[in-house]
């Protein structure tokens, strides 16, 4: 069956819509299209602006996590030492020869003080020369961890750890661990004086805040593991990590724990999805209120149209066909709708941050204090998996909106339209 586009039927609705607009008797009519075309554009625009910076909000945190945290961590179920960590991790990279660095690390819990200051910290034993195997921001800069040798007891702060202490590079700090020492007077807090020997600066607030780095023997001796309690892997693409992690620990002996990025900060990235798809629904909402305005506009329509309608059905126009000029009718202000705020929401995606900036500067403020939202800057990131659905469903909200009027109108009778005419 060969498919006949209604030429007619869409020449007279885009008929209806360019009178609507120019005539002076249809104003009213013509305002509620314009809004509801509005209404669709805005609802699109502010779907695809939200999900952009959501999406550009998620990679730019995941990128500056990474940066500094293992794509995937193995360690020993019963937190004995990892003696033999370069066989093991030779045996992975004969499993997944995706793996393309590999690293030990002493990792535990301590405190640093500084005076009558006291943080709790992440504390991570590398080794300098491996390290840059596995971390990017060791990579991008070998010169940070040069000074961490074993034996100098030096150590590395994040650089909002090291405001929050009041230190700077050459200071002296003390290191406290959980890992006591029994004496006569009872179980004594290990401590031990450290040099700083340079701050680190991830981008990611928490991590920043919150870790410190020193030599993988001088940990092991500080918190008496006896060795790396843990090793690092990277991947040649670190979205691959969850399904890598997966297989590793289903092949891996039962006393090898294995985790990846995505099970560590499960919590964070769960409610990122979460928010993101609430925003989604909650803004499709206003997308369908702005379609189904026009409802009232194609009402209000066929109401001032009801004399055409007739006459149109006196020349032989059938119920099809005049319902198919109105469904033509509303979905042509659907489409300008849409297509408006795609373009318009695509505009605004693209160059949020700089708009942002702008408005900051503008009103001597800052809407994106990196102690709560983890970066300071306004990410984007438009997505077509995110766009796409967008724009089909304002599409297809907007063509049932034109359904209900268009069958009112299909349905008038000629001789009681013009009875009165």
């Amino acid at each position: 069956m060969n498919f006949k586009f209604p030429e007619y039927e869409f020449l007279i609705g885009w008929r209806y819509i360019r009178t609507g607009r120019k005539g002076r008797r249809n104003a009213f009519i013509s305002f509620i299209s314009t809004i509801s075309i509005l209404g669709i554009a805005l609802g699109v625009a502010a779907l695809i602006i939200v999900l952009s910076v959501m999406n550009g909000f998620q990679k730019e945190v995941r990128d500056r996590m990474l940066s500094i945290v293992p794509h995937i961590e193995i360690r020993s179920a019963n937190n004995e030492p990892l003696t033999q960590w370069k066989l093991i991790a030779r045996q992975c990279k004969q499993l997944r020869p995706d793996i393309i660095g590999s690293a030990p690390f002493v990792r535990g819990q301590a405190l640093i003080a500084k005076g009558d200051s006291m943080q709790g910290v992440y504390l991570r034993g590398i080794d300098p020369l491996e390290e840059a195997f596995v971390t990017p921001l060791i990579e991008n800069n070998p010169e940070l961890v040069k000074d961490l040798q074993p034996g100098r007891w030096n150590i590395l702060l994040g650089i909002e750890l090291a405001r929050q202490l009041g230190v700077e590079k050459g200071s002296r700090i003390s290191v406290v661990t959980p890992q006591g020492k029994t004496t006569a007077a009872g179980v004594l807090p290990r401590f031990k004086t450290f040099r700083v020997a340079g701050l680190f600066d991830s981008g990611h607030f928490e991590y920043d805040s919150a870790m410190a780095l020193i030599n993988i023997d001088d940990a092991a001796k500080l918190m008496r593991t006896g060795g790396p309690n843990g090793i690092q892997l990277r991947l040649e693409n670190g979205h691959d990590a969850r399904e890598a992690g997966e297989y590793l620990s289903a092949v891996m002996p039962s006393q090898i724990i294995v985790s990846d990025w995505t099970r560590t900060n499960r919590n964070w990235f769960d409610a990122v999805q979460l928010e993101k798809r609430l925003m989604f629904i909650i803004l499709t909402l206003i997308v369908a209120v702005a379609a189904f305005n026009l409802v009232s506009t194609l009402v209000m329509t066929v109401t001032d149209k009801t004399s055409d309608i007739a006459i149109l059905r006196t020349m032989g126009a059938s119920p099809q066909s005049i319902m198919t000029i109105f469904m033509l009718q509303g979905a042509t202000a659907g489409l300008m709708g849409t297509m408006s705020g795609l373009v318009m929401g695509l505009i605004i995606a693209f160059n949020v941050g700089s708009i942002v900036s702008a408005i900051e500067q503008l009103l001597s403020t800052h809407f994106l204090p990196a102690s709560v939202y983890l970066i300071s800057r306004m990410p984007s990131d438009p997505q077509w998996r995110d766009i796409a659905p967008i724009t089909l469903i304002s599409l297809i909200l907007a063509f049932i909106a034109t359904i209900y009027p268009s069958w009112r109108a299909s349905r008038v009778q000629p001789a009681q339209a013009l009875r009165y005419e």
